[in-house]
Protein backbone atom coordinates (compact mmCIF):
# COMPACT_ATOMS: atom_id res chain seq x y z
CA UNK A 1 0.00 0.00 0.00
CA UNK A 2 1.50 3.29 -1.08
CA UNK A 3 0.63 5.14 2.10
CA UNK A 4 2.27 2.70 4.51
CA UNK A 5 4.51 4.68 6.90
CA UNK A 6 8.25 4.19 6.61
CA UNK A 7 10.01 1.81 8.98
CA UNK A 8 11.39 3.50 12.09
CA UNK A 9 13.98 2.49 14.61
CA UNK A 10 12.66 2.33 18.18
CA UNK A 11 14.73 5.35 19.17
CA UNK A 12 13.63 7.53 16.25
CA UNK A 13 10.56 9.69 16.44
CA UNK A 14 8.00 8.09 14.09
CA UNK A 15 6.96 10.14 11.11
CA UNK A 16 3.53 11.70 11.31
CA UNK A 17 0.92 9.69 9.41
CA UNK A 18 -0.96 11.17 6.50
CA UNK A 19 -4.69 11.72 6.75
CA UNK A 20 -5.26 8.79 4.39
CA UNK A 21 -3.16 6.45 6.54
CA UNK A 22 -5.05 7.55 9.64
CA UNK A 23 -8.39 6.92 7.94
CA UNK A 24 -7.30 3.38 7.02
CA UNK A 25 -6.43 2.61 10.63
CA UNK A 26 -9.48 4.36 12.05
CA UNK A 27 -11.73 2.35 9.72
CA UNK A 28 -10.51 -0.85 11.37
CA UNK A 29 -10.89 0.61 14.85
CA UNK A 30 -14.41 1.84 14.06
CA UNK A 31 -15.28 -1.68 12.94
CA UNK A 32 -14.25 -2.94 16.38
CA UNK A 33 -16.32 -0.24 18.11
CA UNK A 34 -19.26 -1.12 15.88
CA UNK A 35 -18.89 -4.78 16.82
CA UNK A 36 -19.00 -4.37 20.59
CA UNK A 37 -21.75 -1.72 20.56
CA UNK A 38 -24.01 -3.64 18.23
CA UNK A 39 -23.34 -6.97 19.95
CA UNK A 40 -24.70 -5.82 23.29
CA UNK A 41 -27.99 -4.55 21.86
CA UNK A 42 -28.42 -7.45 19.42
CA UNK A 43 -28.04 -9.98 22.25
CA UNK A 44 -30.27 -7.94 24.56
CA UNK A 45 -33.02 -8.12 21.93
CA UNK A 46 -32.46 -11.83 21.21
CA UNK A 47 -31.98 -13.09 24.77
CA UNK A 48 -35.64 -13.90 25.44
CA UNK A 49 -35.82 -16.13 22.34
CA UNK A 50 -32.49 -17.75 23.25
CA UNK A 51 -33.63 -18.39 26.83
CA UNK A 52 -36.93 -19.87 25.66
CA UNK A 53 -35.05 -22.11 23.21
CA UNK A 54 -32.88 -23.45 26.02
CA UNK A 55 -35.68 -23.47 28.61
CA UNK A 56 -33.65 -21.21 30.88
CA UNK A 57 -35.49 -17.90 31.05
CA UNK A 58 -34.59 -17.40 34.72
CA UNK A 59 -30.88 -17.85 33.92
CA UNK A 60 -30.59 -15.14 31.27
CA UNK A 61 -29.09 -12.55 33.64
CA UNK A 62 -25.96 -14.69 33.95
CA UNK A 63 -25.36 -14.35 30.21
CA UNK A 64 -25.21 -10.57 30.58
CA UNK A 65 -23.26 -10.64 33.84
CA UNK A 66 -20.55 -12.99 32.51
CA UNK A 67 -19.86 -10.65 29.59
CA UNK A 68 -19.92 -7.59 31.82
CA UNK A 69 -17.53 -9.05 34.42
CA UNK A 70 -14.80 -10.10 31.99
CA UNK A 71 -15.01 -7.03 29.72
CA UNK A 72 -14.62 -4.73 32.74
CA UNK A 73 -11.87 -6.66 34.51
CA UNK A 74 -9.57 -6.97 31.49
CA UNK A 75 -9.70 -3.24 30.65
CA UNK A 76 -6.71 -2.16 32.78
CA UNK A 77 -4.84 -5.36 31.86
CA UNK A 78 -5.04 -4.53 28.13
CA UNK A 79 -3.81 -1.02 28.85
CA UNK A 80 -0.76 -2.35 30.66
CA UNK A 81 0.00 -5.12 28.17
CA UNK A 82 -0.25 -2.72 25.24
CA UNK A 83 2.25 -0.38 26.92
CA UNK A 84 4.67 -3.31 27.26
CA UNK A 85 4.15 -5.33 24.06
CA UNK A 86 2.62 -2.78 21.71
CA UNK A 87 -0.85 -1.75 20.56
CA UNK A 88 -1.01 -3.79 17.37
CA UNK A 89 -0.47 -7.31 18.80
CA UNK A 90 -2.76 -6.50 21.73
CA UNK A 91 -5.55 -5.34 19.41
CA UNK A 92 -5.16 -8.31 17.08
CA UNK A 93 -5.39 -10.62 20.10
CA UNK A 94 -8.55 -8.88 21.32
CA UNK A 95 -10.26 -9.16 17.92
CA UNK A 96 -9.31 -12.83 17.64
CA UNK A 97 -10.63 -13.67 21.11
CA UNK A 98 -13.85 -11.79 20.40
CA UNK A 99 -14.40 -13.76 17.18
CA UNK A 100 -13.61 -17.09 18.88
CA UNK A 101 -15.99 -16.24 21.71
CA UNK A 102 -18.69 -15.25 19.22
CA UNK A 103 -18.29 -18.53 17.33
CA UNK A 104 -18.48 -20.51 20.55
CA UNK A 105 -21.64 -18.59 21.60
CA UNK A 106 -23.27 -19.55 18.31
CA UNK A 107 -22.57 -23.21 19.11
CA UNK A 108 -23.87 -23.10 22.71
CA UNK A 109 -26.34 -25.79 23.80
CA UNK A 110 -27.43 -24.37 27.17
CA UNK A 111 -27.69 -21.07 29.02
CA UNK A 112 -24.72 -21.97 31.22
CA UNK A 113 -22.58 -22.76 28.18
CA UNK A 114 -23.67 -19.49 26.60
CA UNK A 115 -22.73 -17.60 29.77
CA UNK A 116 -19.26 -19.21 29.75
CA UNK A 117 -18.70 -18.37 26.08
CA UNK A 118 -19.99 -14.82 26.62
CA UNK A 119 -17.28 -14.47 29.26
CA UNK A 120 -14.70 -15.34 26.60
CA UNK A 121 -16.33 -12.86 24.24
CA UNK A 122 -16.10 -10.21 26.95
CA UNK A 123 -12.33 -10.74 27.25
CA UNK A 124 -12.01 -9.66 23.63
CA UNK A 125 -14.59 -6.87 23.86
CA UNK A 126 -12.80 -5.21 26.78
CA UNK A 127 -9.67 -4.94 24.65
CA UNK A 128 -11.48 -3.62 21.58
CA UNK A 129 -12.94 -0.78 23.62
CA UNK A 130 -9.83 0.50 25.39
CA UNK A 131 -7.30 -0.21 22.63
CA UNK A 132 -9.29 1.66 19.98
CA UNK A 133 -8.84 4.91 21.92
CA UNK A 134 -5.26 4.02 22.87
CA UNK A 135 -4.23 3.38 19.25
CA UNK A 136 -5.94 6.59 18.21
CA UNK A 137 -3.88 8.40 20.84
CA UNK A 138 -0.77 6.74 19.46
CA UNK A 139 -1.23 7.94 15.88
CA UNK A 140 -3.08 11.29 16.15
CA UNK A 141 -2.15 14.48 17.97
CA UNK A 142 -4.65 15.48 20.71
CA UNK A 143 -6.00 18.50 18.88
CA UNK A 144 -7.04 16.35 15.89
CA UNK A 145 -7.82 13.33 18.07
CA UNK A 146 -11.02 14.88 19.40
CA UNK A 147 -12.50 14.91 15.91
CA UNK A 148 -11.87 11.21 15.44
CA UNK A 149 -13.16 10.41 18.92
CA UNK A 150 -16.40 12.06 17.84
CA UNK A 151 -16.61 9.53 15.02
CA UNK A 152 -16.09 6.73 17.56
CA UNK A 153 -18.94 7.94 19.74
CA UNK A 154 -21.18 8.47 16.71
CA UNK A 155 -20.53 4.91 15.50
CA UNK A 156 -21.04 3.52 19.02
CA UNK A 157 -24.35 5.32 19.44
CA UNK A 158 -25.57 4.63 15.91
CA UNK A 159 -24.78 0.92 16.11
CA UNK A 160 -26.64 0.78 19.42
CA UNK A 161 -29.70 2.01 17.48
CA UNK A 162 -29.59 -0.55 14.68
CA UNK A 163 -28.61 -3.38 17.04
CA UNK A 164 -32.13 -3.99 18.40
CA UNK A 165 -33.51 -3.98 14.84
CA UNK A 166 -30.97 -6.57 13.69
CA UNK A 167 -31.50 -8.62 16.85
CA UNK A 168 -35.26 -8.58 16.30
CA UNK A 169 -34.96 -9.73 12.68
CA UNK A 170 -32.52 -12.52 13.54
CA UNK A 171 -34.37 -13.79 16.61
CA UNK A 172 -37.72 -13.72 14.76
CA UNK A 173 -36.28 -15.87 11.96
CA UNK A 174 -36.69 -19.59 12.57
CA UNK A 175 -33.64 -20.48 10.46
CA UNK A 176 -31.25 -18.63 8.15
CA UNK A 177 -29.17 -20.77 5.78
CA UNK A 178 -30.11 -23.82 7.83
CA UNK A 179 -28.90 -22.26 11.13
CA UNK A 180 -31.22 -21.17 13.94
CA UNK A 181 -31.93 -17.45 13.55
CA UNK A 182 -30.70 -16.27 16.96
CA UNK A 183 -27.31 -17.97 16.46
CA UNK A 184 -26.60 -15.44 13.71
CA UNK A 185 -26.63 -12.76 16.42
CA UNK A 186 -23.15 -14.11 17.24
CA UNK A 187 -22.04 -15.42 13.85
CA UNK A 188 -22.32 -12.00 12.18
CA UNK A 189 -19.40 -10.88 14.34
CA UNK A 190 -17.01 -13.23 12.55
CA UNK A 191 -16.89 -11.60 9.08
CA UNK A 192 -16.97 -8.11 10.61
CA UNK A 193 -14.17 -9.09 12.99
CA UNK A 194 -12.11 -10.49 10.11
CA UNK A 195 -12.38 -7.18 8.27
CA UNK A 196 -11.22 -5.27 11.36
CA UNK A 197 -8.41 -7.79 11.88
CA UNK A 198 -7.13 -7.53 8.31
CA UNK A 199 -7.34 -3.74 8.15
CA UNK A 200 -5.45 -3.18 11.40
CA UNK A 201 -2.88 -5.91 10.55
CA UNK A 202 -2.25 -4.34 7.18
CA UNK A 203 -2.01 -0.64 8.01
CA UNK A 204 -0.96 -0.27 11.66
CA UNK A 205 2.83 -0.38 11.24
CA UNK A 206 4.19 1.91 13.94
CA UNK A 207 7.22 0.44 15.66
CA UNK A 208 6.93 -0.17 19.39
CA UNK A 209 9.85 0.14 21.79
CA UNK A 210 9.30 -2.58 24.38
CA UNK A 211 9.74 -1.44 27.97
CA UNK A 212 12.33 -3.70 29.53
CA UNK A 213 12.31 -4.70 33.18
CA UNK A 214 8.55 -4.28 33.59
CA UNK A 215 6.74 -7.34 34.94
CA UNK A 216 3.17 -8.29 34.13
CA UNK A 217 1.01 -7.86 37.20
CA UNK A 218 -0.86 -11.18 37.09
CA UNK A 219 -1.42 -11.22 40.86
CA UNK A 220 -2.92 -7.74 40.72
CA UNK A 221 -5.18 -8.88 37.87
CA UNK A 222 -6.33 -11.84 39.96
CA UNK A 223 -6.97 -9.60 42.98
CA UNK A 224 -8.95 -7.17 40.82
CA UNK A 225 -11.01 -10.10 39.55
CA UNK A 226 -11.74 -11.21 43.12
CA UNK A 227 -12.80 -7.66 44.01
CA UNK A 228 -14.91 -6.75 40.98
CA UNK A 229 -16.65 -10.02 40.16
CA UNK A 230 -18.89 -10.10 43.27
CA UNK A 231 -19.61 -6.38 42.93
CA UNK A 232 -20.74 -6.73 39.31
CA UNK A 233 -22.77 -9.82 40.21
CA UNK A 234 -24.56 -8.10 43.09
CA UNK A 235 -25.15 -5.06 40.85
CA UNK A 236 -27.12 -7.34 38.54
CA UNK A 237 -28.88 -9.47 41.16
CA UNK A 238 -29.01 -7.25 44.28
CA UNK A 239 -32.56 -6.09 43.61
CA UNK A 240 -33.73 -9.69 43.15
CA UNK A 241 -31.81 -11.08 46.14
CA UNK A 242 -32.33 -8.12 48.46
CA UNK A 243 -29.43 -5.82 49.33
CA UNK A 244 -29.30 -7.14 52.89
CA UNK A 245 -29.55 -10.82 51.96
CA UNK A 246 -26.83 -13.33 52.82
CA UNK A 247 -25.70 -13.56 49.19
CA UNK A 248 -25.49 -9.78 48.77
CA UNK A 249 -23.59 -9.31 52.04
CA UNK A 250 -21.22 -12.13 51.04
CA UNK A 251 -20.54 -10.36 47.73
CA UNK A 252 -19.79 -7.10 49.55
CA UNK A 253 -17.44 -8.91 51.95
CA UNK A 254 -15.53 -10.62 49.13
CA UNK A 255 -15.27 -7.28 47.36
CA UNK A 256 -13.75 -5.70 50.49
CA UNK A 257 -11.16 -8.45 50.86
CA UNK A 258 -10.34 -8.37 47.13
CA UNK A 259 -10.02 -4.57 47.09
CA UNK A 260 -7.61 -4.57 50.05
CA UNK A 261 -5.59 -7.35 48.45
CA UNK A 262 -5.47 -5.43 45.16
CA UNK A 263 -4.23 -2.25 46.85
CA UNK A 264 -1.54 -4.22 48.72
CA UNK A 265 -0.35 -5.96 45.55
CA UNK A 266 -0.30 -2.71 43.56
CA UNK A 267 1.82 -1.06 46.23
CA UNK A 268 4.27 -3.96 46.17
CA UNK A 269 4.46 -4.04 42.35
CA UNK A 270 5.38 -0.36 42.07
CA UNK A 271 6.10 0.66 38.47
CA UNK A 272 4.93 -2.75 37.17
CA UNK A 273 1.50 -2.48 38.82
CA UNK A 274 -1.63 -2.96 36.75
CA UNK A 275 -2.87 0.46 37.92
CA UNK A 276 0.17 2.10 39.56
CA UNK A 277 -1.02 3.82 42.72
CA UNK A 278 1.39 6.69 42.09
CA UNK A 279 -0.82 7.94 39.24
CA UNK A 280 -3.63 8.59 41.72
CA UNK A 281 -1.36 10.89 43.70
CA UNK A 282 -1.67 13.16 40.68
CA UNK A 283 -4.70 15.28 41.60
CA UNK A 284 -5.63 15.88 37.99
CA UNK A 285 -5.60 12.17 37.23
CA UNK A 286 -7.73 11.34 40.28
CA UNK A 287 -10.23 14.04 39.36
CA UNK A 288 -10.33 12.63 35.83
CA UNK A 289 -11.09 9.17 37.23
CA UNK A 290 -14.00 10.63 39.22
CA UNK A 291 -15.28 12.40 36.11
CA UNK A 292 -15.04 9.18 34.10
CA UNK A 293 -17.09 7.39 36.79
CA UNK A 294 -19.74 10.13 36.78
CA UNK A 295 -19.77 10.12 33.00
CA UNK A 296 -20.44 6.37 33.02
CA UNK A 297 -23.49 6.95 35.21
CA UNK A 298 -24.77 9.81 33.07
CA UNK A 299 -24.35 7.94 29.78
CA UNK A 300 -25.69 4.50 30.66
CA UNK A 301 -28.35 5.23 33.30
CA UNK A 302 -30.54 7.68 31.30
CA UNK A 303 -30.29 5.49 28.19
CA UNK A 304 -31.61 2.64 30.35
CA UNK A 305 -34.21 4.65 32.29
CA UNK A 306 -35.77 6.90 29.65
CA UNK A 307 -36.96 3.99 27.44
CA UNK A 308 -38.52 2.46 30.56
CA UNK A 309 -40.30 5.76 31.18
CA UNK A 310 -41.63 5.85 27.62
CA UNK A 311 -42.97 2.29 27.87
CA UNK A 312 -44.31 2.17 31.43
CA UNK A 313 -45.52 5.74 31.96
CA UNK A 314 -46.45 6.76 28.41
CA UNK A 315 -47.59 3.28 27.36
CA UNK A 316 -45.39 3.13 24.26
CA UNK A 317 -44.50 -0.26 22.80
CA UNK A 318 -40.81 -1.29 22.46
CA UNK A 319 -40.56 -0.15 18.84
CA UNK A 320 -42.17 3.24 19.50
CA UNK A 321 -40.07 3.69 22.65
CA UNK A 322 -36.97 3.12 20.52
CA UNK A 323 -38.19 5.73 18.04
CA UNK A 324 -38.83 8.20 20.87
CA UNK A 325 -35.25 7.69 22.00
CA UNK A 326 -33.90 8.92 18.66
CA UNK A 327 -33.78 12.64 19.65
CA UNK A 328 -31.53 11.79 22.60
CA UNK A 329 -29.33 9.64 20.39
CA UNK A 330 -29.20 12.34 17.70
CA UNK A 331 -28.25 14.89 20.34
CA UNK A 332 -25.45 12.67 21.63
CA UNK A 333 -23.99 12.19 18.16
CA UNK A 334 -24.31 15.91 17.35
CA UNK A 335 -22.69 16.84 20.67
CA UNK A 336 -19.75 14.49 20.16
CA UNK A 337 -19.09 15.66 16.61
CA UNK A 338 -19.48 19.33 17.54
CA UNK A 339 -17.11 19.00 20.49
CA UNK A 340 -14.55 17.26 18.29
CA UNK A 341 -14.69 20.05 15.73
CA UNK A 342 -14.34 22.74 18.41
CA UNK A 343 -11.28 21.10 19.97
CA UNK A 344 -9.75 20.42 16.54
CA UNK A 345 -10.13 24.05 15.41
CA UNK A 346 -9.35 25.88 18.67
CA UNK A 347 -7.13 23.47 20.57
CA UNK A 348 -9.13 24.15 23.75
CA UNK A 349 -11.79 22.15 25.55
CA UNK A 350 -12.57 23.76 28.90
CA UNK A 351 -15.19 26.42 28.10
CA UNK A 352 -17.48 24.30 25.94
CA UNK A 353 -17.03 21.31 28.30
CA UNK A 354 -18.31 23.33 31.26
CA UNK A 355 -21.16 24.73 29.15
CA UNK A 356 -22.15 21.21 28.07
CA UNK A 357 -21.99 19.98 31.66
CA UNK A 358 -24.36 22.80 32.68
CA UNK A 359 -26.69 21.80 29.82
CA UNK A 360 -26.58 18.20 31.07
CA UNK A 361 -27.54 19.26 34.61
CA UNK A 362 -30.34 21.55 33.46
CA UNK A 363 -31.85 19.06 31.01
CA UNK A 364 -31.76 16.22 33.54
CA UNK A 365 -33.45 18.48 36.11
CA UNK A 366 -36.10 19.34 33.51
CA UNK A 367 -36.76 15.61 33.08
CA UNK A 368 -37.39 15.54 36.83
CA UNK A 369 -39.78 18.49 36.52
CA UNK A 370 -41.59 16.97 33.53
CA UNK A 371 -41.65 13.38 34.81
CA UNK A 372 -45.42 13.46 35.41
CA UNK A 373 -46.32 14.76 31.97
CA UNK A 374 -47.29 12.78 28.90
CA UNK A 375 -46.58 15.66 26.52
CA UNK A 376 -44.04 14.51 23.95
CA UNK A 377 -43.55 18.06 22.55
CA UNK A 378 -42.28 18.98 26.01
CA UNK A 379 -40.24 15.84 26.69
CA UNK A 380 -38.44 15.20 23.39
CA UNK A 381 -36.63 18.57 23.14
CA UNK A 382 -35.37 18.00 26.68
CA UNK A 383 -34.07 14.53 25.82
CA UNK A 384 -32.35 16.01 22.74
CA UNK A 385 -30.75 18.70 24.93
CA UNK A 386 -29.56 16.04 27.38
CA UNK A 387 -28.01 14.03 24.55
CA UNK A 388 -26.34 17.16 23.17
CA UNK A 389 -24.92 18.01 26.59
CA UNK A 390 -23.65 14.53 27.40
CA UNK A 391 -22.16 14.17 23.90
CA UNK A 392 -20.08 17.34 24.36
CA UNK A 393 -19.36 16.60 28.02
CA UNK A 394 -18.02 13.10 27.34
CA UNK A 395 -15.65 14.03 24.52
CA UNK A 396 -12.73 15.65 26.39
CA UNK A 397 -12.51 13.24 29.36
CA UNK A 398 -10.46 10.49 27.70
CA UNK A 399 -8.53 13.07 25.68
CA UNK A 400 -7.42 14.99 28.78
CA UNK A 401 -6.67 11.81 30.75
CA UNK A 402 -4.31 10.79 27.92
CA UNK A 403 -2.44 14.09 28.34
CA UNK A 404 -1.96 13.94 32.11
CA UNK A 405 0.44 10.98 32.24
CA UNK A 406 3.56 10.65 30.08
CA UNK A 407 2.89 9.52 26.52
CA UNK A 408 4.69 6.20 27.14
CA UNK A 409 1.87 5.35 29.61
CA UNK A 410 -0.89 6.07 27.14
CA UNK A 411 -2.34 2.57 27.68
CA UNK A 412 -2.63 3.04 31.44
CA UNK A 413 -4.35 6.44 31.18
CA UNK A 414 -6.79 5.31 28.47
CA UNK A 415 -7.56 2.06 30.31
CA UNK A 416 -8.20 3.96 33.54
CA UNK A 417 -10.66 6.31 31.83
CA UNK A 418 -12.48 3.38 30.21
CA UNK A 419 -12.40 1.27 33.38
CA UNK A 420 -13.92 3.91 35.66
CA UNK A 421 -16.52 4.83 33.05
CA UNK A 422 -17.62 1.19 32.80
CA UNK A 423 -17.76 0.80 36.58
CA UNK A 424 -19.76 4.01 36.87
CA UNK A 425 -22.24 2.88 34.24
CA UNK A 426 -22.75 -0.54 35.82
CA UNK A 427 -23.08 0.78 39.36
CA UNK A 428 -25.26 3.70 38.29
CA UNK A 429 -27.79 1.57 36.44
CA UNK A 430 -27.96 -0.97 39.28
CA UNK A 431 -28.44 1.62 42.02
CA UNK A 432 -30.88 3.86 40.15
CA UNK A 433 -33.05 0.97 38.98
CA UNK A 434 -33.08 -0.35 42.55
CA UNK A 435 -34.21 3.05 43.82
CA UNK A 436 -36.96 3.13 41.20
CA UNK A 437 -38.28 -0.32 42.08
CA UNK A 438 -37.96 0.32 45.81
CA UNK A 439 -40.01 3.54 45.69
CA UNK A 440 -42.69 2.36 43.28
CA UNK A 441 -44.76 0.03 45.56
CA UNK A 442 -45.52 2.75 48.13
CA UNK A 443 -46.25 5.22 45.31
CA UNK A 444 -48.71 2.73 43.80
CA UNK A 445 -50.51 2.31 47.14
CA UNK A 446 -50.79 6.08 47.52
CA UNK A 447 -52.07 6.81 44.00
CA UNK A 448 -54.44 3.84 43.79
CA UNK A 449 -55.92 4.51 47.26
CA UNK A 450 -56.52 8.11 46.26
CA UNK A 451 -58.08 7.10 42.93
CA UNK A 452 -60.42 4.54 44.52
CA UNK A 453 -62.04 7.32 46.54
CA UNK A 454 -63.37 8.68 43.23
CA UNK A 455 -66.71 7.16 42.16
CA UNK A 456 -66.01 7.48 38.43
CA UNK A 457 -62.70 5.60 38.80
CA UNK A 458 -64.37 2.77 40.74
CA UNK A 459 -66.94 2.46 37.96
CA UNK A 460 -64.18 2.24 35.34
CA UNK A 461 -62.44 -0.45 37.40
CA UNK A 462 -65.65 -2.47 37.76
CA UNK A 463 -66.26 -2.24 34.01
CA UNK A 464 -62.70 -3.33 33.23
CA UNK A 465 -63.00 -6.28 35.63
CA UNK A 466 -65.89 -7.62 33.55
CA UNK A 467 -64.53 -6.98 30.07
CA UNK A 468 -60.69 -7.18 30.21
CA UNK A 469 -59.59 -10.28 28.25
CA UNK A 470 -55.98 -10.42 29.47
CA UNK A 471 -55.64 -12.74 32.48
CA UNK A 472 -52.98 -10.69 34.31
CA UNK A 473 -54.85 -7.42 33.79
CA UNK A 474 -58.13 -9.02 34.87
CA UNK A 475 -56.54 -10.24 38.13
CA UNK A 476 -55.28 -6.72 38.79
CA UNK A 477 -58.59 -4.92 38.22
CA UNK A 478 -60.50 -7.60 40.16
CA UNK A 479 -58.24 -6.93 43.15
CA UNK A 480 -58.73 -3.18 42.71
CA UNK A 481 -62.48 -3.64 42.45
CA UNK A 482 -62.43 -5.35 45.85
CA UNK A 483 -60.35 -2.54 47.34
CA UNK A 484 -57.13 -4.57 47.57
CA UNK A 485 -54.49 -1.90 46.87
CA UNK A 486 -51.66 -4.23 47.95
CA UNK A 487 -52.29 -6.51 44.97
CA UNK A 488 -51.67 -3.54 42.68
CA UNK A 489 -48.02 -3.60 43.75
CA UNK A 490 -47.57 -6.81 41.75
CA UNK A 491 -47.49 -4.64 38.63
CA UNK A 492 -43.91 -3.73 39.63
CA UNK A 493 -42.87 -7.28 38.68
CA UNK A 494 -45.04 -7.52 35.56
CA UNK A 495 -45.95 -4.28 33.79
CA UNK A 496 -47.69 -6.01 30.85
CA UNK A 497 -51.10 -5.31 32.43
CA UNK A 498 -50.55 -1.59 31.93
CA UNK A 499 -50.50 -2.11 28.16
CA UNK A 500 -53.93 -3.80 28.05
CA UNK A 501 -55.90 -1.84 30.66
CA UNK A 502 -57.92 1.26 29.66
CA UNK A 503 -55.86 4.39 30.28
CA UNK A 504 -58.50 5.68 32.69
CA UNK A 505 -57.85 2.61 34.89
CA UNK A 506 -54.06 2.41 34.50
CA UNK A 507 -53.52 6.16 34.97
CA UNK A 508 -52.83 6.12 38.76
CA UNK A 509 -50.45 3.18 38.30
CA UNK A 510 -48.56 5.04 35.59
CA UNK A 511 -48.40 8.13 37.76
CA UNK A 512 -46.96 6.04 40.57
CA UNK A 513 -44.15 4.89 38.27
CA UNK A 514 -43.67 8.50 37.15
CA UNK A 515 -43.41 9.71 40.76
CA UNK A 516 -40.73 7.18 41.65
CA UNK A 517 -38.92 7.85 38.37
CA UNK A 518 -38.91 11.57 39.16
CA UNK A 519 -36.86 10.81 42.29
CA UNK A 520 -34.42 8.84 40.14
CA UNK A 521 -34.11 11.77 37.72
CA UNK A 522 -33.47 14.09 40.67
CA UNK A 523 -30.71 11.81 41.98
CA UNK A 524 -29.20 11.68 38.48
CA UNK A 525 -29.34 15.50 38.37
CA UNK A 526 -27.39 15.61 41.63
CA UNK A 527 -24.78 13.24 40.17
CA UNK A 528 -24.52 15.55 37.14
CA UNK A 529 -23.95 18.49 39.50
CA UNK A 530 -21.08 16.55 41.12
CA UNK A 531 -19.59 16.05 37.66
CA UNK A 532 -19.96 19.78 36.90
CA UNK A 533 -18.23 20.77 40.15
CA UNK A 534 -15.34 18.36 39.57
CA UNK A 535 -15.02 19.61 36.00
CA UNK A 536 -14.87 23.25 37.12
CA UNK A 537 -12.20 22.37 39.73
CA UNK A 538 -10.24 20.27 37.21
CA UNK A 539 -7.21 22.35 36.32
CA UNK A 540 -6.72 22.78 32.56
CA UNK A 541 -4.26 20.46 30.84
CA UNK A 542 -2.24 21.54 27.85
CA UNK A 543 -2.89 19.22 24.92
CA UNK A 544 0.29 17.80 23.45
CA UNK A 545 1.29 18.97 19.99
CA UNK A 546 2.20 15.56 18.56
CA UNK A 547 0.82 12.05 18.40
CA UNK A 548 1.44 9.66 21.29
CA UNK A 549 4.07 7.59 19.46
CA UNK A 550 6.08 10.72 18.62
CA UNK A 551 5.80 12.10 22.15
CA UNK A 552 6.83 8.74 23.63
CA UNK A 553 9.91 8.63 21.39
CA UNK A 554 10.83 12.14 22.52
CA UNK A 555 10.40 11.12 26.18
CA UNK A 556 12.65 8.08 25.69
CA UNK A 557 15.30 10.20 23.99
CA UNK A 558 15.17 12.75 26.83
CA UNK A 559 15.52 10.02 29.48
CA UNK A 560 18.61 8.61 27.71
CA UNK A 561 20.11 12.06 27.33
Amino acid sequence: MADRPPEQTPEAAPAALTHRQILYIVSGLLMGIFLIAMEQTVVATSIRVIADDFGGYSQQAWVTTAYLVTSTIVTPLYGKLSDIFGRKPSYLFAVTVFMLGSTACACATSMYELAAFRAVQGIGAGGLSVLAFTILGEIVAPRERARYQGYFLAVFTGSSVIGPLIGGVLSDSHTIAGITGWRWAFLINVPLGLVALLVVYRVLNIRHARREGVRIDWIGSAALTVALTPMLVVAQFGQEWGWGSVRSVACFAVFGVGALLFLWVEKRMGQSALLPLRVFRNTRFSQGAVLAFVLGVLILAPFSLVPQYFQVVLGAGPTRAGALLLPMIAGTIAGALTSGQIISRTGTYRVHSIASAILTVVSMFLLYVLSGTESLPALLPVTFAFGLGIGCFSQPITLVMQNILPARELGISTAAATFFRQIGGTAGVAVLLSVWFALTPSAITHHVSSALRDTAYRQDVALAARHTPDHTARQLVTALNSGDTGAAQDVVHNTSALQTLPRSVSYPLRQAFADSMSTVFLITSAIAVVGLVVLVLWKPVTLRAKAGAQEAAKERAASKG
